[in-house]
């Protein structure tokens, strides 16, 4: 049993308070997580958090402590009532978006983390929903390999990427041997940073830094029951 712990929606407008805390626990147990850069936030729920001037310096606090940083779309705004190859969500700031457009996001964005020295080894899209030609504009304007989403039972590889499954908004058991918990530190409650600490401290063995690595692990029939069974029951 692996378990990872992802952080969504990192930019200048953010809970700073609730950031803080995070990693404060995080750090306690020597947990690495994956988190991942919005590089142009526009969405207009961040307008009511004040705008870190010092973000980017936080940024490199991160990469210090070896938290692995992600580029999580570019402008988190949805443009699209698609779902995509892994349709969790009916939005999408990528799925069903040309792949000219999805090209140009990717190329600002990168470009944006790079401005930063950043180089983005991993991509998850906003809503969890991207498709084909997001792949294909990751493909031709970056050197991102690893998509942290869909669901499966294990990493595996398909479409020239690798896929970290993601499968849950907080921690719990569930039936998979690697596991991707998602969190949004924005949004957390008090109740959400006592059920995270709790379920560390009962499981901290199965947690493990996030890794940057490819497989060339294919999907199973396993990966497929879990998929279809994942679905079913989200309804």
């Amino acid at each position: 049993m692996t378990y990872y712990i992802r952080l969504d929606d990192a930019c200048e407008k953010r809970d700073i308070q609730n950031w803080n805390r995070m990693e404060k626990l995080l750090d306690k147990y020597d947990i690495i997580p994956l988190v991942g850069i919005i590089p142009c936030c526009e969405d207009s729920l961040m307008d009511k958090y004040e705008e870190d001037k010092n973000f980017w310096n936080q940024v490199n606090i991160w990469i210090k402590k070896g938290w692995v940083i992600a580029l999580h779309g570019y402008s988190h705004v949805f443009i699209s009532e698609e779902g995509g190859l892994n349709p969790v969500n009916k939005k999408s700031e990528f799925a069903g978006v040309p792949l000219e457009r999805q090209k140009e996001k990717i190329r600002s964005g990168s470009a944006i983390l790079r401005s930063h020295d950043i180089e983005p080894k991993v991509f998850f899209a906003p809503a969890h929903t991207f498709d084909r030609n997001t792949l294909k504009a990751l493909m031709e304007e970056s050197d991102i390999r690893i998509i942290s989403d869909t669901i499966a039972n294990k990493p595996y590889a398909r479409w020239g990427f690798t896929f970290i499954p993601q499968q849950s908004g907080y921690v719990r058991k569930l039936p998979f041997n690697t596991v991707t918990f998602c969190y949004h530190p924005n949004t957390m409650k008090d109740k959400d940073y006592s059920l995270l600490e709790n379920f560390i401290e009962a499981n901290r063995y199965a947690f493990r830094p996030f890794e940057v690595k490819e497989t060339d692990r294919r999907l199973g029939l396993l990966d497929r029951i879990l998929k279809f069974a994942y679905f079913i029951r989200r309804g």
